[in-house]
């Protein structure tokens, strides 16, 4: 599942990088890409995308089972097309790129298990909440950035403020999916309790967003904050392997 997996993450890498060469070679961190700078062509890039997007679905073909494979490929097709079309069109192009992020746990579920179930669907709820407030902060701290390719994302359509309305608001969505992640799955009170307190101390973090003086510097605090949350989401769901 591992390796099929990240082949397919590949492949769409790839193929974003592709289809973004006229807004990357505009952002500061990403105009030194391969294809913006002309170290690979486009040709190859695609043929190495089609490479490994093949070799990634035949693995989870023949290594796990259909569910994964198809699931997997619809999170490819939600990151290329999907994504890739609403990003340059609307800020809500967040929130469809959380689709294809909050799939690959999802695969590593039904890769076990064969099903799409009550837990499958929650845990993908805990992780899309969990990816807007991390995105948000990027786009908080990297608006200049966005603002020169032309990406509308919310903080340069409706402002900080509004920003950090909505960060507040998906780590308090964040929380509730975590509750109902502890329901309908055998995970133990030590997640919950840890899960829930680095989710706490995150909307602590993002209420004091309102007194920052500075706030793209509370913007990176907020996003190496997510990622300690997301850090502690998995170390409270090993804790039920010991």
């Amino acid at each position: 599942m591992l390796a099929g997996l990240s082949l397919i993450i590949a492949c769409g890498c790839v193929v974003n990088n592709y289809i973004d060469q006229d807004i990357d070679k505009k952002m500061e961190r990403t105009k030194k890409r391969a294809l913006v700078t002309g170290q690979i062509s486009g040709t190859n890039a695609l043929i190495y995308a089609t490479i490994l997007g093949s070799a990634g679905t035949l693995t989870l073909l023949w290594l796990t089972n259909t569910l994964t494979a198809a699931l997997a490929l619809f999170g490819l097709f939600a990151y290329v097309v999907l994504y890739g079309i609403a990003k340059r069109k609307s800020p809500i192009g967040t929130i469809v790129g959380s689709v294809s992020g909050a799939i690959p746990p999802v695969v590593g579920y039904v890769a076990s298990t064969n099903q799409l179930d009550s837990i499958a669907v929650v845990l993908f709820l805990v992780l899309t909440a969990w990816q807007m407030p991390h995105f948000y902060a990027i786009a908080m701290y990297r608006s200049k950035d966005y603002k020169a390719a032309g990406i509308p994302v919310l903080p340069l359509v409706s402002g900080a403020r509004i920003t950090q309305l909505h960060i507040i608001g998906y780590i308090v969505l964040y929380g509730l999916a975590l509750v109902g992640l502890f329901i309908v799955s055998e995970l133990s009170v030590a997640f919950l309790a840890i899960a829930l307190l680095s989710a706490l101390f995150w909307l602590y973090s993002s209420l004091k967003g309102f007194r920052a003086l500075d706030s793209n510097a509370w913007a990176r605090k907020m996003f190496g904050i997510s990622l300690l949350v997301l850090l502690s989401f998995c170390a409270g769901t090993l804790i039920n392997l010991l």
